[in-house]
């Protein structure tokens, strides 16, 4: 489980006239999110969901507030004062460089991210870019628990057959599509079977129809996951309305900057979903009357 309390997130910004001022991206988010559950955090350009995805993920550090995972606290609150300045110095004055690199390799959390710009390796294969995230997650085991380098090869095949990418084993990126260079992102994510997959604007580069291709993939992928007893906690950032809704168990409404949560609204809608369904299609045109309030200040909805 996923819990976020009281998150807030403010930057120290330089202007046009060279003087420092204040940017609050993320301001008071309280959130829980159970396992197994598809969540989109939905909103427009700037509004925070992208920050608060990194501070889910441990990339950044929150101004206020707590993120626990299953329990444990992902990262502490950066100290904003001089007094808890010094207090953090004295927290961690004994972590060493030698500690830092004993503990580095050992992820707290078992998260997986995708990014927009696919962020795999070029000079790497697409079945090299999976065996590397394997062996980076392999060096944490013990024992028999250590996959063989045949295991490896192996399970990375098996992850990309899963992906449809079978046949592209040893294709560089630059040799394949869009489409096929996020579905290795994906490949390469599940391939370590994380609890979490944290996805900022994954499909945002490609075409329409490769979208919902993708889209379609992800929940096929996903819901093996949950029929071999061990769903994924999938939470995705879009600002696209017909992709939260489709995808999600729950769409997580932000407002323009600072982002705060805006709504929730529970996607009930038994899967598979069919896009044209009318219910999910209502469902669309209330977010998006939401929308059209944030910036006319003027629409009339209910929820």
């Amino acid at each position: 489980m996923i819990e976020a309390k009281s998150i807030g997130k403010f930057f120290s910004v330089v202007n046009e006239k060279g003087l420092a001022e204040g940017l609050t991206a993320v301001l008071n988010v309280s959130l829980t999110i159970p396992d197994g559950k598809i969540v989109s955090l939905l909103g427009p350009s700037g509004c925070g969901k992208s920050t608060f995805l990194e501070i889910l993920a441990g990339l950044q550090a929150p101004s206020d507030g707590t993120i626990h995972i299953d329990g444990k606290l992902v990262l502490e609150p950066l100290p904003a004062t001089r007094k808890e300045q010094i207090a953090y110095r004295r927290r961690y004055r004994f972590i060493s460089p030698l500690a830092n690199g004993v503990f580095r390799d050992h992820p707290k959390h078992d998260i997986a991210m995708i990014f927009q710009d696919y962020a795999v390796f070029p000079w790497m294969t697409a079945i090299q870019n999976v065996e590397f995230a394997l062996k980076l997650r392999n060096r944490n085991r013990r024992g028999a628990n250590r996959l063989q380098r045949a295991e490896l090869a192996e399970k990375a095949q098996v992850y990309l057959h899963k992906a449809g990418l079978g046949g592209f084993a040893n294709k560089y990126p630059s040799q394949l599509s869009g489409g096929m260079r996020q579905r290795l992102a994906l490949a390469r994510a599940l391939s370590v079977e994380p609890k979490i997959i944290l996805m900022d604007e994954p499909f945002a580069a490609v075409d329409a129809l490769t979208r919902e291709k993708l889209q379609d993939d992800l929940l096929r992928l996903w819901a093996e996951t949950a029929a071999g007893g061990t769903p994924i906690t999938v939470v995705l950032v879009t600002h696209e309305v017909h992709e939260a809704v489709y995808l999600s168990d729950e769409v997580i409404m932000f407002s323009p900057s600072p982002g705060t949560i805006r709504n929730r609204i529970p996607i009930t809608i038994k899967r598979p979903r069919a896009r044209t369904d009318p219910a999910l299609v209502e469902i669309q045109e209330r977010i998006f009357a939401m929308f059209q309030y944030d910036i006319n200040q003027e629409a009339d909805y209910s929820i």
